[in-house]
């Protein structure tokens, strides 16, 4: 028994032993007897996944019952896609038949969802839902588990039939991801400052992921997305985009990123009921903001900065010092109550901005090193 794998640069630890595995199928396996012994009920499998555990299943159930299976999929890299797809279409003799699905692992309860999309005009004479492996804590489907044969945390894991990109599918044993600690920064700055500049370095450095609020709104908007679209309403009648709306968009921008080891957040939050939002959500991902970090320079640095750049950059807003001026006092006021939130937790940095773009870059480095 191998105490770690290594599949793609992942290191995963050794979590669940091949017979406490065989153990958990056997109980599923009685369980489903005892409930089906006068019926011939008919299995269906979900590929790839559920094919170690549909044959040690088979092997365990003492009475007449058929197998057939259906290929689904929403996985890319370590985490859901959210969209569900259907790459092998359902078999026609489930009329009037007892249905018991066998899955490998219930998560959030998409696929599951889209399984009784499925089977709701197939007529079916009752539907059931059994699982090898079960992450309560996340399941959040309106359709009860029948049954399951061990409940695990929500940790990432191979064998068994469970893959990370289609490798690790043939391991006897379950291996969980050793994933090490995000980091998850909040970049603040006034305009001019650099933030753009150094989050560009410190993505590349931590391998973080880079989330613009302005950047995502854009994406959103340009492309017509359901939550481009809302935003878009919202503006066009002169109105302020809720935050639910936004939080929504930076979550879709998490959930695409899973491999990521961080987030650099910028532009966002502004506020304290938006600090306190991105905060709840990062909780249900089991993450959390570690550092808010400032870079600091004077404003008459800061105004010939923006200054030069305007004549490069052609924009209005940096052309005219009277409506630079106006966006520090800005970014001020805003920025007041967010350093008082971020420094009652301990999480409130400031760095000089004023140096060479490497000397500012080692200056931020050191903040996340030490975090």
């Amino acid at each position: 028994m191998e105490q770690s794998v290594t599949i793609y640069g992942k290191r995963f630890n050794h979590f669940i032993p091949e017979s406490e595995i065989l153990r958990a199928v056997e109980k599923v396996a009685a369980e489903i007897a005892e409930d089906y012994r006068d019926a011939v009920p008919v299995f269906v499998g979900v590929l790839n996944g559920a094919y170690m555990f549909v044959s040690d299943f088979m092997k365990h159930y003492p009475h007449p019952c058929e197998l057939t299976f259906v290929k689904l999929s929403s996985y890319r890299g370590l985490t859901s896609t959210g969209i569900v797809e259907t790459l092998l279409d359902l078999p026609e003799q489930v009329e009037g038949r007892h249905v018991i699905i066998l899955e490998d692992i219930v998560d959030t309860g998409r696929t599951l969802q889209e399984l009784v999309h499925l089977f709701a005009n197939k007529n079916v004479k009752d539907f059931r839902i059994a699982t090898l492996f079960y992450k309560s804590e996340i399941y959040n489907g309106e359709y009860p588990i029948d049954y399951f044969g061990l409940e695990i945390p929500d940790k990432f894991i191979v064998g068994y039939g469970l893959d990370y990109k289609e490798q690790g599918r043939n391991l006897r044993d379950i291996y969980q991801l050793n994933k090490p600690p995000m980091i998850n920064l909040v970049l603040f700055g006034k305009p001019g400052a650099g933030k753009g500049t150094q989050a560009a370095f410190l993505k590349e450095k931590y391998d973080l992921k880079h989330i613009s609020t302005g950047d995502v709104f854009r994406y959103n908007i340009k492309n017509g997305t359901e939550l481009g679209n809302l935003a878009k309403s919202y503006i066009d009648k002169g109105d302020l985009v809720p935050d639910e709306v936004t939080i929504r968009m930076l979550q879709e921008e998490v959930e695409k990123n899973p491999e990521a080891a961080g987030f650099i957040f910028d532009g966002f939050p502004r506020t304290v009921a938006q600090a306190e939002a991105l905060d709840d959500f990062l909780r249900t991902k089991d993450m959390q903001i570690d550092a808010t970090i400032a870079l600091e320079a004077s404003d008459d640095v800061l105004l010939e900065r923006l200054l030069e750049r305007g004549k490069v950059s052609g924009r209005s807003d940096d052309q005219d010092p009277e409506k630079i001026k106006n966006r520090f006092r800005e970014y001020n006021e805003k920025t007041a109550p967010l350093k008082s939130y971020y420094e009652e937790q301990d999480k409130f940095y400031s760095v000089n901005g004023i140096g060479e773009i490497q000397e500012i870059t080692d200056r931020l480095a050191g903040v996340i090193e030490s975090l």
